[in-house]
């Protein structure tokens, strides 16, 4: 399987899940809910769904037992817009990496950095 069609697949289907959990979900769990990336393995057979919930880490938990219950109702949404032979199994991961960025910019905003000295 090209990259290229493997970029796109997991693209389509970050679009899909988002637009999904916008619209369609009636679970008050997965309110604002986003997708933040998608990857799939190059048999499009299994994909990974990064989600994080804005400002609000406390509900991980939560947030990732009601995506394990939905995962059929995504994977017949995706089914009915997708043409793929396969749909791909999902597996929902909670994306820590704006955590990280949140600790990366408080440690600069910290930092004390003199002023230049002219020559």
């Amino acid at each position: 399987m090209s990259k290229i069609r493997q970029k796109r697949t997991a693209e389509q289907i970050k679009v899909i899940i988002s637009e999904l959990l916008l619209r369609n979900m009636n679970d008050p769990r997965l309110q604002g809910v986003t997708v933040t990336e998608a990857t799939i393995d190059r048999e499009l057979q299994y994909a990974d769904i990064y989600v994080h919930s804005l400002g609000d880490d406390s509900r991980e938990k939560e947030i990732m037992q009601a995506l394990d219950k939905a995962t059929g109702f995504f994977r017949h949404e995706l089914a009915q817009r997708m043409s793929l032979r396969t749909t791909p199994q999902l597996h929902f991961h909670w994306d820590a990496s704006l955590a990280h960025v949140d600790e990366v910019d408080r440690i600069l905003n910290q930092l004390t950095i003199p002023p230049e000295e002219e020559e």
